[in-house]
């Protein structure tokens, strides 16, 4: 039976030690909010200068006349009323809509055909999956410049290969000509991104039951019922999900269309990115305040389809589950 002093002396280092184990984790605790803003502040600063404020600029200058950046003047609701009269905003609506609705589905479709290939074990498949793969690493000034070649009437690979197909009459200015140049761009967004589709694809075919494809085969079940019956039901959820990052990843498109055409010819490859620019900064008269209120306009109608589509997700997952 221990006395009263060693009960007291074992619990006075209880204490202690429970203080020293304690005292960390208090610590951390008070000292949780100051380290956090610490770290979080230099990504909060980079943030607010380049992304919060810019928005909030263009919000704000969509309702004046900017000509010059120390003075401009209130017009209200003006610009806004001007760019549903614009003709060439809603060419350049019509273009994007063009390439935010056909050129996921071609996306998403070459990818799939690609994945499928790889996951039947064509011959040099490891080589394949490299080389299909490549274009997503390229950048779209190397790919823009790349394919003008490649569209060249005179010396270009598509001319070149009809020619000596004897479909000479089929060559064409594929860049310079109304009737083809905004598809030439959409199959170059399909050949730059195609990989990255393969990839999710072909991931996405390896975790498929595989007792649900021997079962298929068991069947007799051929290629084409196995792939559209079986397959691509099962693959739906991953294809829609690569659709729509393509759709919302579309409707900003800028880039490839700057490079490649410039808008033209007569605004039959002008986006809404592309216009924003040319009427902030291409045009010989210096205002910011119309473009400012087309790209709030745009703004409103990209965040309409992301709210769209992820409502669309949630009641879907709750018939599901």
């Amino acid at each position: 039976m221990s006395s009263p002093s060693s009960s007291s002396a074992v619990a006075a280092i209880r204490r202690t030690l429970g203080g020293w184990l304690a005292a960390p984790e208090a610590d951390s605790r008070r000292a949780s909010l100051p380290t956090v803003m610490l770290f979080l502040a230099p990504a909060l600063i980079v943030y607010a200068g380049l992304t919060a404020y810019p928005v909030l600029r263009t919000f704000y200058n969509s309702f004046f006349n900017v000509a010059d950046l120390a003075s401009s003047e209130f017009v209200g609701l003006a610009h806004y009323a001007e760019v549903f009269r614009d003709k060439t905003f809603w060419a350049a609506v019509r273009n994007t809509a063009i390439w935010s609705v056909i050129g996921p589905i071609l996306d998403v479709v070459v990818g799939l055909l690609l994945a499928l290939c790889l996951y039947a074990g064509v011959p040099f498949s490891r080589f394949l999956r490299v080389a299909w793969f490549t274009p997503v690493l390229l950048s779209y000034v190397v790919v823009g410049i790349m394919w003008v070649w490649i569209y060249n009437y005179d010396w270009g690979v598509v001319n070149g290969m009809l020619r000596a197909l004897g479909l000479g009459s089929w060559a064409q200015a594929w860049l310079g000509d109304t009737r083809f140049a905004l598809g030439s761009l959409v199959v170059t967004h399909a050949w730059k991104w195609a990989g990255f589709n393969m990839v999710v694809c072909l991931a996405a075919l390896h975790s498929l039951p595989s007792e649900v494809l021997e079962a298929a085969e068991l069947d007799n079940c051929g290629w084409w019922h196995k792939l559209t019956d079986i397959i691509v039901p099962m693959l739906w959820p991953t294809l829609l999900n690569l659709y729509i990052l393509a759709f919302i990843g579309k409707m900003k498109v800028f880039d490839l269309v700057w490079i490649m055409t410039e808008g033209g010819p007569v605004w039959s490859t002008e986006t809404v990115s592309t216009y924003v620019y040319k009427r902030a900064f291409n045009w010989n008269t210096f205002d910011l305040g119309y473009p400012s209120a087309i790209a709030v306009v745009w703004f409103f109608v990209v965040v309409g389809f992301v709210v769209f589509f992820n409502v669309l997700f949630r009641r879907r997952e709750r018939m599901e589950y």
